[in-house]
């Protein structure tokens, strides 16, 4: 596949700000009219993409004697992804494949992780700053063909993913296959991103941030805007209802305490690698709690700052070791 000449290639002056995306705060706040678009748009995408999944593989089911149903078709259950599913954050590794394809430059990755800094530790979110980040994303895609990110996609999956997958987490969605029910990713990264890895783990399908396209071509905006926080319960709402589902009777797997919204509509909640706010959260509401990181690294990944797409030793500090390797 050809690459982008140094001539043509799009602006990347802000080129950390494509991984931004999914960085968000933990203030909570109700879905707004653009959140209700984000995640329609968002179960859209996934039932277009879920129609050609190839069959699940097999895989040791955790120990639920009760639950999932086997047989409950009006069932299913929603994954977030960052530190979820995947240990770290699915747009940081996605970066560092782009980064080893020459898209962007050291320096880049040096702002990237200062941004991975500062959202961890401000704990507070600058709406106009969000903005700025937001619009340079769309900016770096503009003009870009979705063919060309999803076959790079495929290689870094391989590359860098792979690997990091929690066992314990994919055994518990693999127990909903085994049910017979269907299994959604849901995740403040692009749908492309998220459709690959759902693909690669034999899950249904995934929700994720829609950035328009036309002709195959993104413009360099979004669909509403990114799927995170009130925006994904949004997003299980329309597929369940799209679906015929109970939301009743599915199941919701997240780390952070920013998809307490999401988590809250399903009768089945679950909080996996629990940051601090979700931990305490879930014990109140009695909600199944999962943590499969041991020793040191439970507990830097626990810290508060480390909700939503991923810790802070797990992205900064990867970006800063990544700059040494000269990758």
């Amino acid at each position: 596949m050809a690459r982008p000449s140094p001539a043509h290639r799009p602006r990347w002056s802000t080129p950390a700000a494509l991984f931004s995306l999914g960085w968000f705060t933990r203030r909570r706040r109700p879905a707004t009219a653009r959140s209700v678009l984000a995640g329609e748009a968002a179960a859209e995408a996934a039932r277009k993409s879920s129609q050609e999944a190839p069959p699940a593989e097999e895989t040791e089911t955790p120990a639920e004697p009760d639950f999932p149903v086997v047989g409950d078709t009006a069932a299913a259950a929603f994954f977030d992804l960052d530190n979820t599913v995947m240990q770290g954050a699915a747009l940081f590794h996605f970066g560092r494949g782009l980064y080893k394809r020459h898209f962007f430059h050291k320096r880049d990755l040096a702002r990237f992780a200062w941004q991975q800094i500062y959202f961890r530790l401000a704990g507070s979110e600058n709406p106009e700053h969000m903005a700025d980040v937001r619009n340079s994303a769309l900016s770096i895609v503009q003009g870009h063909r979705v063919a060309e990110l999803m076959s790079i996609g495929e290689e870094i999956y391989d590359e860098y993913m792979a690997e990091r997958v929690w066992p314990g987490t994919r055994a518990l969605a693999q127990a909903h296959l085994d049910a017979g029910q269907k299994v959604w990713l849901v995740t403040a990264a692009p749908v492309e991103t998220a459709t690959i890895i759902a693909r690669r783990l034999g899950l249904t399908g995934a929700l994720g941030t829609v950035a328009e396209s036309v002709g195959g071509v993104y413009t360099g905006k979004l669909v509403g805007e990114p799927l995170h926080g009130p925006a994904k319960a949004e997003a299980v709402r329309a597929l369940a209802s799209a679906e015929g589902l109970d939301l009743s009777h599915c199941a919701a797997y997240s780390d952070s305490a920013n998809d307490i919204p999401m988590l809250s509509l399903v009768g089945h909640p679950y909080a996996i690698n629990p940051d601090s706010r979700l931990r305490k959260h879930a014990r109140e509401q009695g909600w199944r709690l999962r943590d499969y990181r041991t020793g040191r690294k439970a507990a830097k990944i626990g810290i508060p700052a480390a909700a939503g797409v991923g810790a802070l030793a797990g992205g900064a500090a990867a970006a800063v070791a990544l700059q040494r390797r000269r990758r």
